[in-house]
């Protein structure tokens, strides 16, 4: 599977398209839709500026790398809505925090059990204190995943 309009637009509405560089609220340089560094490799720093084509330049060389760790990880039959919610909480996790997370684990044995909307949730803090941004991005994501209409 791969990432559709609708889950595009959510990592737009939770990431924002930012053409300055900023320091995101763990503390990390980011710019576009959340990327953390360039085609190079090289990370993001401080008064950087790209242009909005560049933005989805960026978002589409990185994209691949969250499509293929849900593909790659996710045994279960899901859904284009359940992929583009798991799409956008591991592009925020990072996929070695998504592939072991009790979310996967969970997704894997039914990918429609209640419990994954409180594992989602589960994922809502920076450096151990809760950050009602992470909840309420949590929030969406489980909203998302738990659609079943398109």
């Amino acid at each position: 599977m791969k990432l559709s309009k609708k889950g595009i637009d959510l990592i737009k509405e939770l990431e924002g398209l930012k053409l300055q560089s900023y320091k995101c609220s763990a503390g990390i340089w980011t710019i576009g839709l959340g990327n953390t560094f360039y085609e190079d490799g090289r990370k993001v720093q401080a008064n950087e500026k790209i242009s909005e084509s560049r933005a989805y330049d960026l978002f589409s060389l990185i994209s691949p790398t969250f499509e293929n760790a849900i593909n790659k990880n996710v045994k279960s039959k899901i859904t284009q809505n359940q992929f583009d919610a798991l799409f956008c909480f591991a592009y925020n996790v990072g996929v070695r925090a998504f592939t072991d997370s009790t979310l996967l684990k969970l997704v894997n044995i039914n990918p429609n059990d209640g419990n994954i909307a409180k594992q989602f949730l589960r994922w809502n803090k920076i450096k151990g204190v809760e950050s009602k941004g992470l909840t309420n991005r949590r929030i969406k994501e489980s909203s998302l995943y738990f659609t079943t209409y398109s």
